[in-house]
């Protein structure tokens, strides 16, 4: 895990990031452009997906999208994009000898899209946010509505897709807005990886983004802290199963907090031997699965678990996983289970090597935040935690006042689901752990 990626900024302040893996019979083309829910507002909210949608609609140089997707379908690619709250970003795996192809395709769209038939993907999005609703159009997303009550009148509760009210608003002119300030040459990312050459990724890079404008880098607010908690709520869905999210606000990955919250995410969700899935699905099946994840931005992160079951005991099923956090907190990892989690954590970087995909993402979509550290300096950062160290990150992030609990489901059960929430049993009570977590 020593290479090191070569980082350009071409003279218009484009970024170009390129890792050379020539092992590999792959490659992979991304671009990443730091704007995405989190830089809209409540009246263009939904903006930044919307334009993702235009972008496949064509280009100036790819005025018919059958014949520009099928260049590059040609040479073992496939396009693709996807919008997230804090970015954006647009990729194809190619054949390593076709990487002019993909390059010039991604970089017109990106740089001179037609942005047509906007009625129609008004009418495709709208579909698509079906998804997340129930036949009342109440929202029962656990994703959107934990942010919601997170982060309260800040731009990171917005919703990725936007609501019905606010896609059905969008002009022609937002979009046009929305393109001009975002996709600038200071706010983008190219990225290439695989069997790839850093000098013919640099000059194609310069030919393919020849039209962007010049442009700073996006900034954003830091959301203010949520109240203290432990904070509940529940929206009713009559489905056959109660699905839940416990969330806890932590801090982001260049904190020196964050390597002992990958180990506890490893202690808690890394396998069927791993805590959670032990004691909840294998030891009492309460559940079928569960799951624990670290959802990153760049200045603050989410520790969250999610599970579904059935309604009468998802009560039981919360005070499970909140019992397993507890002794998290009062009681420190086997040597032998610390040890395996740090073990899992170097083998699985090092399996990412392989990945051209994982490689762009890591090195390029990273850099667009900040520096990227190597795969290396992360997993030594892992291995050097002590199981005393984990246990006291563990008791300043996983407290009652930092505990916001999201649930959708039948009312049969709720009375003894807000109890568990609201005595979060085992829990350390500490309002100066949660002011860490401001970082």
């Amino acid at each position: 895990m020593s290479f090191t990626p070569y980082r350009d900024v071409l003279p218009s302040g484009l970024r170009v990031v390129t890792v050379e893996t020539p092992h590999l019979h792959t490659a992979l083309l991304a671009v990443y452009i730091r704007t995405g829910s989190r830089h809209e507002t409540v009246e263009n909210n939904g903006v930044s997906h919307f334009l993702e949608h235009l972008f496949f609609r064509g280009s100036e140089g790819w005025p018919d999208t059958v014949k520009m997707n099928a260049a590059v379908e040609e040479v073992g690619g496939n396009l693709n994009g996807a919008t997230t709250r804090d970015h954006g970003y647009y990729y194809t795996p190619l054949h390593p000898a076709h990487l002019r192809v993909g390059l010039d395709v991604i970089g017109d769209m990106l740089t001179r899209p037609r942005l047509t038939d906007m009625e129609v993907e008004r009418q495709i999005i709208l579909e698509e946010m079906l998804d997340e609703v129930d036949e009342k159009g109440r929202d029962i997303d656990l994703d959107n509505l934990s942010k919601r009550l997170l982060f309260p009148g800040h731009p990171l509760s917005l919703k990725i897709a936007g609501t019905p009210e606010s896609v059905k608003a969008l002009t022609h002119a937002q979009v046009l807005e929305h393109f001009a300030r975002h996709y600038v040459a200071g706010n983008l990312v190219v990225s290439a990886a695989g069997s790839v050459k850093h000098s013919e990724v640099l000059e194609l890079a310069e030919r393919a983004f020849a039209h962007l404008p010049k442009g700073s880098a996006t900034t954003e607010s830091a959301p203010p802290l949520l109240g203290p908690g432990p904070h509940f709520h529940f929206v009713t869905h009559d489905e056959s199963q109660t699905e839940f999210k416990l969330t806890f606000r932590a801090v982001p990955e260049q904190h020196e907090d964050f390597p002992a919250l990958q180990i506890l995410r490893r202690l808690l969700d890394d396998g069927l031997s791993s805590r959670l899935p032990f004691e909840i699905v294998e030891k009492r099946g309460l559940a079928y699965s569960v799951q624990a994840g670290l959802d990153t931005y760049h200045d603050l992160s989410l520790f969250e678990i999610e599970a579904a079951s059935a309604p009468e005991k998802a009560s039981l099923v919360v005070a499970e996983a909140l019992r397993v956090l507890a002794e998290l907190c009062d009681k420190d990892a086997s040597e032998e289970e610390l040890n395996r989690a740090k073990r899992r954590h170097r083998m699985l970087l090092e399996f990412s090597q392989d990945s051209p995909g994982e490689l762009a993402g890591w090195f390029g979509g990273v850099e667009l935040f900040r520096p990227p550290e190597t795969f290396g300096h992360r997993a030594d950062q892992v291995d050097r935690q002590t199981a005393a160290r984990v246990r006291e990150v563990a008791r300043r992030y996983f407290t009652r006042e930092n505990l916001l609990v999201v649930a959708v489901g039948q009312r049969k059960g709720l009375k003894a689901l807000e109890k568990v929430v609201a005595d979060a049993e085992g829990l350390p009570s500490s309002a100066a752990a949660v002011s860490a977590a401001r970082g």
